[in-house]
């Protein structure tokens, strides 16, 4: 079945650009490193930052929740989003062995916006997630250092999305073909749901949406981060359904949530800002209903728009040579 078939089956409107920062305020920003170092080596990776809003994250953090798919992975934060349900950083992407240097990179952006975190205000959560572009990148050399974090972070935008082998994406690998970043978005009364991958995972006879049967590749298991953004008032244990709902959209094109791919939803809600600080001890706060029909709307928008963000991932990425001169080919998609 092509791509265009697929998309026949879709049944909400795509976002004003069909990306995640259809989702007012939210921004994406890349830092791509690419060099041939030697004849086995080559820097071939990079790093992806996703701002919930222009603001101060730390003193006005947003609601936030996550789900583990399946565990082979690395990321950072995940335990105090979960356990608080609130997002007080940049949602930050590269590859395994380079959360270390981002989350450091993350820290000292955030220290120097916030002078009194480590003082006055205790401490921070540093969001970093990961997947392995060793097939590519000669990721021992650990390319990526703490100042590509800040980069990637001030370099972040509202405007559409670059996609495919740039940012964390640079080295990624999908069904076979060159993988990385993609991203899509769905409307419902309203709202908005936008949906970023950074794809690294698949067999080329599992996918779904086109025929890659031709040519095998000895690629190893591997991962996918899916960053899903709405306006729609949500709270934590309904943010944490909707990153569920990415496990749906992720079996439409095809993964079977292999055993060593890391797959790894961060869902947040831009409606609500938390701030950090407050003289009264009770706290307000709208949400919609769980029964009402909006929310089953929005659980569809978030499968539609992982489903799109993975194929868009494939589409706009080129072919590209990493090291021991291997070469991922772009997918022959329409």
């Amino acid at each position: 079945m092509s791509i265009i078939d697929r998309g026949l089956l879709m049944k909400l409107q795509k976002g004003l650009n069909n990306c995640i920062t259809d989702i007012t305020d939210v921004k994406v920003g890349h830092v791509t490193l690419y060099e041939k170092v030697n004849h086995q080596d080559t820097i071939c990776t990079g790093v992806t930052a996703i701002l919930p809003h222009s603001g101060s994250l730390f003193r006005k953090k947003v609601r936030a929740a996550s789900s583990v798919i399946n565990g082979f992975g690395k990321t950072a934060g995940l335990v105090q989003l979960d356990e608080l349900g609130l997002l007080e950083s940049p949602i930050m992407l590269t590859n395994t062995f380079s959360v270390a240097p981002v989350m450091q990179g993350t820290l000292q952006y955030m220290l120097d916006e916030n002078p009194e975190v480590g003082d006055t205000a205790s401490s921070l959560n540093i969001v970093v997630g990961e997947c392995n572009d060793s097939y590519l990148n000669s990721m021992r050399l650990q390319a990526v250092k703490p100042g590509h974090a800040i980069q990637a972070i001030d370099r972040a935008s509202d405007g559409p999305a670059w996609e495919g082998a740039v940012g964390a994406g640079k080295g990624m690998v999908s069904f076979g073909h060159k993988g990385g970043i993609g991203t899509a978005s769905r409307t419902v009364k309203g709202y908005t749901v936008g949906c970023l991958v950074l794809t690294n995972f698949g067999k080329r006879e599992d996918a779904l949406f086109a025929d890659f049967s031709k040519r095998n590749m000895n690629t190893p298991d591997g991962s996918i981060m899916m960053i899903i953004a709405t306006d729609a008032p949500l709270y934590d244990r309904q943010l944490k359904r909707l990153a569920n709902r990415t496990a749906a959209g992720l079996g439409r094109t095809g993964s079977i949530i292999g055993h060593g791919s890391g797959d790894i939803a961060i869902s947040f809600s831009t409606a609500d800002l938390y701030a950090h600080d407050s003289d009264s001890h009770v706290e307000k706060s709208a949400f919609i209903r769980d029964d009402h029909p909006v929310m089953n709307g929005l659980f569809q928008a978030v499968i539609e728009s992982t489903e799109e963000a993975v194929i868009n991932s494939l589409r706009k990425a080129e072919t590209t040579k990493g090291r021991k001169g291997r070469v991922v080919e772009t997918a022959p998609l329409d």
